[in-house]
């Protein structure tokens, strides 16, 4: 899972969630403002409660603002590296974008993570105004492990258990649109749902990114979230599972998934795209044939990889479907999703 296992070797020979990213620093300028503490640090030298801010350049008003935070597998702290391939084409949207980091599985087990992204969204929710952000219109993006963050964070704003107490309190965390790019869903089902069988104790850092390693292991990145076994302790891996908090309060929710993932099976996406379906719920699903795990720039940009892609989509009102159709994804498509939910025009 993630964009970075082809790396996870080098973790493995450090014991420590910091390898080189595999394509960057991804291409684009430098944050406006780096490395702002969303919360105290944990541990103290680590990127975990971190985040960066790029801004558009003289905006005329308070702007949304976009969270983006990295895949890993849950096993790196440095998701907030990785917003330099989309900022410079949201911020020429008009859009605010936060590069946030989280902490990983090795420093804490779920729901850890759902708390640090929390604690971001209330820090930019309260302090957004001094840099011209707009606090009341904030989304969450990001890829794989990064893709269930955003689709945690959208479906459990109205779930006080799992608030947290990190960094500032007393704030919302409640957002207002969600994209998610080949998210895991249901991580008990991960190896049933796989494209091919998997070989027990291969394991994540010797498959990197062709896949076949069993999430079921004891040592596999949902294990590592969770704390346990997956299989031995379902009902605590259920609670990791974005379909079982869905409700009407929830914000618009944009997913993309490759049908030729080989580590994120293409049905966990389309699982929460149901899920929302049946609730009718505000959602899209845009299925790519030929994609496989990411990397997400080529969901958007790569004409072999969006080749054959169909789009679908929910609404609330009148709980109205959209059939699948052919369709070609771009920057566009999640530009003017967000725009919709955030109730702004172009």
């Amino acid at each position: 899972m993630g964009a970075l296992l082809a790396l996870l070797p080098a973790l493995a020979a450090a014991q420590a969630p910091a390898p080189p990213p595999l394509f960057g620093p991804p291409p684009g300028p430098p944050p406006t403002h780096a490395n702002i503490a969303y919360a105290p640090a944990e541990p103290a030298d680590g990127k975990g409660h971190l985040l960066d801010l790029y801004l558009p350049s003289q905006p005329k008003r308070p702007v949304p603002i976009v969270i983006w935070t990295g895949g890993s597998a849950w096993m790196m702290d440095n998701g907030k590296d990785f917003a330099g391939w989309i900022a410079p084409q949201l911020t020429k949207a008009g859009f605010a974008v936060a590069g946030v980091s989280i902490r990983s599985s090795f420093q804490t087990v779920f729901p850890g993570q759902l708390h640090d992204i929390k604690a971001a969204i209330r820090w930019l929710r309260a302090n957004g105004a001094k840099y011209g952000v707009d606090g009341s219109r904030i989304a969450v993006m990001g890829d794989s492990s990064g893709g269930w963050t955003a689709a945690m964070a959208a479906v459990t704003g109205d779930v006080p258990d799992l608030e947290g107490t990190i960094g500032t309190t007393g704030v919302s965390s409640a957002i207002q649109a969600a994209v998610a790019f080949y998210p895991p869903t249901r991580l008990t089902k991960m190896d049933a749902w796989a494209t091919k069988p998997c070989t027990p104790g291969l394991g994540v850092m010797r498959a990197g990114m062709g896949g076949g390693f069993c999430h079921d292991d004891a040592d596999s990145p949902e294990s590592r979230l969770i704390g346990c076994a997956i299989q031995s302790c379902k009902d605590k891996t259920l609670l990791a599972d974005p379909t079982r908090y869905i409700s009407a309060n929830d914000p618009p929710i944009m997913i993309l998934h490759g049908e030729s993932d080989p580590l994120v099976p293409h049905a966990q996406g389309e699982l929460l795209y149901q899920a929302l379906n049946k609730a009718c719920h505000d959602a899209v699903f845009i299925s790519l044939p030929k994609a496989g795990h990411g990397p997400a720039p080529a969901f958007l940009t790569d004409d072999t990889v969006r080749a054959g892609a169909t789009i679908r989509s929910t609404a609330n009102a009148g709980c109205a479907v959209k059939m699948p159709d052919l369709y070609t994804p771009s920057i566009d498509s999640i530009i003017d999703f967000l725009r919709t939910a955030f109730g702004s025009q172009k």
